[in-house]
């Protein structure tokens, strides 16, 4: 069983191009300091960066509730529109898909709460791209923060070796 008694984080890059989806997050529980964090970004919005709660579709929120904070400034209503829209469905889509196949236990839903950074570039255009890349970032994000992956072994494999694609 996992535990969720302490922030649980993961990370996620797929994809490339304009679309390339790369998804930071953390779970925690109610009554947490991610609950303190989920609150006060909801509350805070500032020019050209709005959280938002991921749903499936209006008055359809992920379960557990999930906060969607954009890594980048949003500069236009297309750029908008592609965070209102298919990445804010695939990252809800991603996370009750992960409740579903038992990644996070369906018990644990009510009491968890999610912050996901989204990545969208201010070039990016294909929607189709936008919503599977960002939910295949989500689910591995999500995977990996529950599984506590990578390992600290695994990190130090490649500390030597790895080689960042925007580097």
């Amino acid at each position: 069983m996992v535990d969720f008694e302490h922030a649980l984080i993961g990370e996620a890059l797929v994809g490339e191009g304009p679309e390339v989806a790369h998804v930071d997050l953390v779970i925690g529980k109610k009554g947490s300091s991610v609950e303190q964090a989920f609150v006060t970004a909801l509350a805070s919005p500032a020019r050209g960066h709005t959280p938002l709660l991921a749903v499936l579709t209006p008055n359809i929120p992920a379960k557990p509730p999930t906060l969607m904070v954009n890594k980048v400034t949003i500069k236009n209503a297309d750029q908008a529109l592609l965070i209102f829209g298919p990445a804010q469905a695939a990252v809800a889509k991603a996370v009750v898909d992960c409740v579903a196949e038992g990644v996070i236990p369906e018990a644990e839903a009510d009491n968890l709460l999610i912050i996901a950074s989204v990545f969208i570039e201010w070039d990016a255009a294909d929607k189709k791209k936008i919503y599977d890349w960002n939910y295949e970032a989500t689910k591995l994000a999500v995977r990996r923060a529950v599984k506590g992956e990578p390992t600290m072994n695994e990190v130090l494999a490649q500390k030597d070796t790895a080689k960042h694609p925007f580097a």
